[in-house]
């Protein structure tokens, strides 16, 4: 990993626990304040990225009555990402992308999130913004509107956000994920175990359950507070556990015996029990916590039920009065 020792990835958006907390706490309350000053959250965005932050109004309050608009909490909003994040996957195996898409994609929608509360954008845009974007980063050459059809979203929507989701990236678009490394680690362990044909099919089996492991850590905030190689490392120690392909404590020995080790033995235990940890400690919103969540954030983003039944109604009529003038084009149907 030795392009990760010099990355921005490393200097710049790799955090301690409670770093990454604060950063999303001041999200969270910018979006706040923008509710109390403005009755809404939402961030306009045009195409070229250029973005517009709704209006103070003075009569906010009294325009909501009684109805005071709540905003998502933190936790909310952690599910929010969560549910999306999922999503990233699904679409990256829906179009079979390579699994470092995958992981780029997912890694732009975190970091965007740290800059920004979902209150402000919508995650369904964003989320599918960073698949697009991973794939021309990854040089997969697959366009808006092949994605935008194969899931049946305007792919207007996600060449819009491309410009906001590039700048809320700082432009840092090479990301390290965990799977090459666990590649790379499944060769030198070929080495470590002297390994014999049927060794090495175990270890072959090893690579396919550990890149499943990894899918479940990329789910947690573990690639914003460890470097991939260690990902990599939990990955793998999760799924040995299960497999009891090699001894990981001795393979850990050997790791941290070699000259550029930055941790001992202990030290490199402990960092994989932590992203193991958050792993075992992953909670994925249910279906009424998505109902709640979804509810508020329709009216932090100024979409009341009453304002999308206007819409219906609006679409409703616009369809109406089409299918009316078509039929007077046409004149009336024969036999």
């Amino acid at each position: 990993m030795a392009d990760f020792q010099t990355s921005t990835q490393r200097a710049k958006w790799i955090f301690t626990p409670q770093k990454l907390a604060e950063r999303y706490k001041a999200a969270n309350q910018r979006a706040v304040q923008l509710l109390e000053k403005c009755g809404t959250t939402q961030v306009e965005v045009d195409a070229s990225g250029s973005l517009t932050y709704p209006t103070e109004k003075g009569d906010a309050r009294e325009d909501q009555g009684d109805k005071k608009l709540k905003p998502l909490s933190v936790d909310e909003e952690r599910f929010m990402r969560a549910f999306y994040e999922a999503k990233v996957q699904e679409v990256c195996s829906a179009f079979e992308f390579p699994h470092k898409i995958q992981a780029t994609a997912l890694q732009y929608f975190k970091r965007f999130y740290l800059q920004w509360s979902v209150m402000q954008h919508h995650p369904k845009e964003i989320m599918l913004t960073c698949v697009y974007a991973a794939c021309k980063i990854e040089e997969n050459h697959v366009s808006a509107e092949e994605i935008g059809k194969g899931i049946k979203q305007d792919h207007h929507v996600i060449l819009k956000y491309e410009m906001a989701v590039l700048q809320s990236l700082e432009f840092d678009l090479i990301v390290y994920g965990p799977y090459r490394a666990m590649e790379g680690f499944v060769s030198n362990m070929e080495e470590f175990l002297q390994a014999r044909d049927d060794e090495i099919q175990k270890l072959e089996s090893l690579l396919k359950a550990a890149t499943a492991e990894a899918d479940k850590v990329m789910l947690t905030d573990a690639p914003l507070l460890f470097p991939p190689g260690q990902v990599a490392l939990a990955a793998l120690r999760i799924a040995n556990g299960v497999l009891r392909v090699v001894d990981f404590d001795r393979y850990l020995e050997n790791i941290v015996s070699q000259p550029n080790s930055e941790h001992t033995t202990s030290e490199l235990i402990k960092l994989l029990d932590d992203i193991e940890y958050l792993v075992r400690n992953y909670k994925y919103p249910s279906e009424k916590d998505m109902k709640h969540i979804n509810r508020k954030l329709k009216s932090c983003l100024g979409h009341s039920s009453s304002h999308d039944e206007s819409k219906k109604r609006e679409k409703r009529s616009k369809h109406k009065s089409h299918r009316n003038s078509s039929d007077t084009a046409k004149g009336p149907p024969i036999g």
